[in-house]
């Protein structure tokens, strides 16, 4: 049976970082699976730098639209899962047309996905619903449907961890 970890905080919080820590701690082979497919030259230096911060020995695997069927194929295996990150999934699939009932469907598919394999999957967020509130309908949307579906992971987790300046707080497990 699968075991997901759920990490969540603000933007530059140490999410990232952390989830790697907590992988680095675990003797499985590693996976990375990064949602962030760069479109312009600021984000593939930010895709660069997340690179560096990994050992040159774990595969990666860089997947958006097909994350549920990557996700199938992959906890079959005994590995650690680093899903980097569930907010770029959610925007990619609400930007591309997807509404809020297939987006949360698919994260619940995601989660179960998860349950049923093999692997440590420790799904990585950002917890958007806490700062200003979006001066645009799409904006409010996306903050909606982000807070919705990492509720969703939060309950199917085994472990939770609130990201605060570099600090994890666990909130669950």
């Amino acid at each position: 049976m699968g075991k997901l970890i759920f990490v969540t905080g603000g933007s530059r919080s140490g999410k990232s970082s952390y989830g790697l820590e907590i992988a680095k701690s675990n003797s499985m082979d590693k996976l990375f699976i990064a949602t962030c497919i760069p479109e312009d030259e600021e984000m593939r230096k930010r895709v660069l730098l997340h690179q560096q911060s990994r050992p040159s020995s774990w595969n990666t695997i860089e997947v958006n639209e097909e994350l549920v069927s990557v996700l199938s194929k992959e906890t079959a295996k005994d590995l650690v899962i680093v899903l980097d990150c569930l907010t770029l999934f959610v925007s990619a699939r609400l930007i591309n047309g997807d509404d809020e009932k297939l987006i949360r469907h698919k994260v619940e598919e995601i989660v179960n996905i998860v349950k049923n394999g093999r692997s440590t999957v420790i799904i990585i967020s950002n917890e958007v619903g806490m700062g200003l509130i979006p001066d645009n309908k799409l904006g409010r949307e996306f903050r909606d449907i982000a807070g919705f579906c990492n509720q969703i992971v939060a309950a199917g987790s085994e472990e939770v961890y609130f990201m605060v300046s570099g600090i994890p707080m666990k909130i669950k497990g």
